[in-house]
């Protein structure tokens, strides 16, 4: 009898890396500071998810959010930071779904249907905090920017916790 492979689920480990690419690239479109941040924070997701590291997951994410949020200082338009924020806790959730998935059933499980329907749900979610974190951009700014910044904030802690429940 073999020993079971507990390495992180391989479909969600592809879209952590995809997530945190279109978070790099919102944070990227600012330039500077955020473009460093994203980059650190995407090589930290993809090394977080193929080592099978929360750890290196959530820091990562971190880095990601800390270069979207570099761009709303910067004034970048809530259009861009909205969906960066909205990569940002995608990529935290896929990276967390593909180590869980990996611990709990082995990598050589069949899993590719749970990890595309948790996806989906996900993303749905994802949009749904994200069109009500625009909506609030939108009704609220006043041409501030700081308020984009703000409802980027209660959005993706909107988000966050609805994809911890």
């Amino acid at each position: 009898m073999s020993e079971i492979d507990r390495s992180p689920a391989r479909a969600s480990q592809l879209l952590a890396v995809i997530a945190g690419s279109v978070a790099l690239g919102a944070s990227a479109f600012v330039g500077g500071s955020g473009a460093l941040a994203g980059l650190l924070g995407l090589a930290l997701v993809a090394l977080g998810v193929v080592r099978g590291s929360r750890r290196g997951v959530t820091v990562g994410s971190f880095a990601l959010l800390c270069g979207v949020l570099a761009g709303g200082l910067v004034s970048a338009p809530a259009e861009l930071l909205i969906p960066g924020a909205m990569a940002t806790v995608l990529a935290w959730d896929f990276g967390e779904q593909a180590i869980n998935v990996g611990e709990q059933l082995g990598r050589e499980a069949d899993t590719q249907r749970l990890e595309l329907t948790h996806a989906a749900a996900s993303t749905v979610v994802a949009v749904s905090a994200g069109g009500v974190g625009y909506g609030m951009y939108l009704l609220g700014s006043g041409g501030q920017p700081m308020t984009a910044l703000v409802s980027l904030l209660i959005a993706a802690l909107a988000l966050t916790s609805a994809l911890r429940a």
